[in-house]
């Protein structure tokens, strides 16, 4: 073994080159932090991913980056979200930008997040696989084996697993998965269609059988298909046969499904780590929980866990922030992440509905939800992940913890423009200037409305103070009592 190599006392290692580790890598490393993301994968980008969907939330997260735009570009937009082939929720209604939901495959947003991270100046080290992990006050040792098989130690102030669902980093700090398998061989090939679908997406369950049909844009349809009845081994044979029948039994048809690519058999869990740091070392994505494909929220639940820790850790790193800014990511978090379970179960379980007291349940909420307009829209806003909130301190202002949505600025920008660069904003009614002659004041912006709220807004879009009279020294205080809000940055014409 060759001896440990040495990093900057700022090195972070992020494991995963999935979205989850990209998003994170390339904040990092725009907020110039040194990173390096280790992937036992080859350098190549699969097009087998499971994750076909980009929820409002994660767009607008993604615009904060201005990458939505490009994105967008690429994939193809659907303002209707099917349950239960009853209950079509209407995503036009929501308070976003992005007023849909967006249908691409993984891969086309690990294209543009890995380019982003390139540019950004993130190391990437291909072939090489974590083998053990060890911390100390002052940082992390690495073990890995790369390419030949040859082995080394590596430093870092901090290390995030984002290798997925069996991570070695979470192996490697003793963290439990507690759960359990919900669907078991669940069917996947990647087909070409005789006949085009007439949706977007293709949804549907009848009593003992499921399949989704979802675009590549290449010509060919990825299947995900399960049979109550066909409860077989992931590693069971499966051929094209198999797939077309599933499709047939919950769709009516099989479209022509034919020339399969690919096809192979996994089952969906349920599962969470109990959490999500244990000292120097953090869990994102599938590494920190697994949920069924039910709503498509697996992958955007994990960028949104990207974005909540990246300016965290940047802010630690470079010394703007004390150490303690980083136990508010388990906080914030892993209530997510435990209700995203709950919720993409919840979906599952009465899709697959067979029982009479199951059948009943369905169709009450199914009625329920076609009648209630607010009802509707909260099922819409917790899917799509803009509707969750984060803790607040007692006594805070209302609109502590929520996520701000992408208001006009007075100087014809928008607020998510505003916040690219991993910078705070403040908003205020009116010109107001942080400690002038500075070098270390926030972006400041004006409201292009006549509201009096002044908000300081967090750099993944949510709201960390807010008054509605605030003067000079409530601000400066706010200022002083939330870690990294202080960033050489101004926006031009708003002071």
């Amino acid at each position: 073994m060759t001896g440990t190599k040495g990093h900057s006392p700022q090195h972070v290692i992020v494991v995963g080159s999935g979205p989850t580790g990209l998003l994170l890598a390339g904040d990092l490393a725009a907020a110039g932090v040194p990173v390096t993301v280790l992937e036992k994968r080859p350098r190549k980008i699969s097009n087998l991913s499971r994750a076909f969907v980009l929820h409002a939330r994660t767009l607008e997260q993604l615009d904060a980056r201005g990458l939505a735009d490009d994105l967008e570009a690429v994939g193809q937009p659907l303002d209707r979200l099917r349950l239960f082939g009853r209950l079509t929720v209407d995503l036009g209604v929501l308070p976003s930008r992005f007023r849909h939901l967006l249908v691409l495959p993984q891969y086309e947003v690990e294209k543009v997040l890995e380019r982003r991270a390139v540019a950004a100046g993130a190391g990437f080290r291909y072939e090489t696989e974590l083998t053990g992990l060890a911390q100390d006050a002052d940082g992390v040792t690495v073990e890995v084996r790369g390419p030949r098989g040859r082995a080394e130690s590596l430093r870092a102030a901090y290390v995030v697993g984002a290798d997925g669902m069996r991570s070695g980093v979470r192996d490697a700090i003793g963290l439990p998965f507690p759960g359990r398998s919900v669907i078991r061989s669940v069917v996947l090939a990647d087909v070409r269609l005789a006949e085009k679908p007439p949706a977007l997406l293709t949804v549907n369950a009848v009593g003992d059988a499921f399949a989704f049909l979802a675009p590549f844009g290449d010509g060919y349809y990825r299947v995900i298909g399960w049979h109550r009845g066909r409860d077989v081994a992931d590693d069971a044979p499966l051929d094209l046969a198999e797939v077309q029948e599933i499709t047939r039994l919950a769709l009516g048809r099989d479209f022509g499904m034919h020339d399969a690519r690919w096809m192979s058999r996994f089952h969906s869990d349920e599962r969470q780590a109990p959490a999500y740091r244990v000292g120097r070392v953090f869990l994102a994505g599938d590494a920190a929980h697994v949920h069924t494909p039910a709503g498509g929220q697996g992958m955007n639940t994990g960028l949104q866990d990207a974005a909540n820790l990246s300016w965290k850790l940047a802010a630690v790193v470079t010394g703007q922030a004390d150490p303690a800014l980083l136990g508010t990511y388990q906080a914030e978090r892993h209530p997510v992440g435990r209700a995203v379970l709950r919720s993409s179960g919840g979906i599952v379980r009465l899709a697959m509905a067979k029982r009479p007291w199951t059948l009943a349940a369905r169709a009450a909420l199914t009625a329920f939800l076609g009648a209630v307009g607010p009802a509707r829209r909260a099922v819409a806003a917790q899917v799509t992940g803009i509707g969750y909130r984060y803790p607040a301190p007692r006594g805070a202002h209302p609109l502590t913890g929520t996520r701000v949505p992408d208001v006009a600025l007075a100087s014809g920008t928008r607020l998510y423009e505003a916040l690219r660069g991993g910078r705070f904003v403040l908003i205020t009614p009116e010109p107001y200037e942080v400690g002038a002659g500075r070098a270390d004041r926030p972006a400041v912006a004006r409201w292009a409305s006549d509201r009096r709220t002044t908000v300081l807004v967090r750099p993944d879009g949510y709201a960390a103070w807010a008054a509605d009279s605030a003067t000079a020294a409530d601000i400066e205080a706010a200022l002083a009592a939330h870690p990294g809000a202080r960033r050489p940055a101004s926006l031009e014409g708003d002071q």
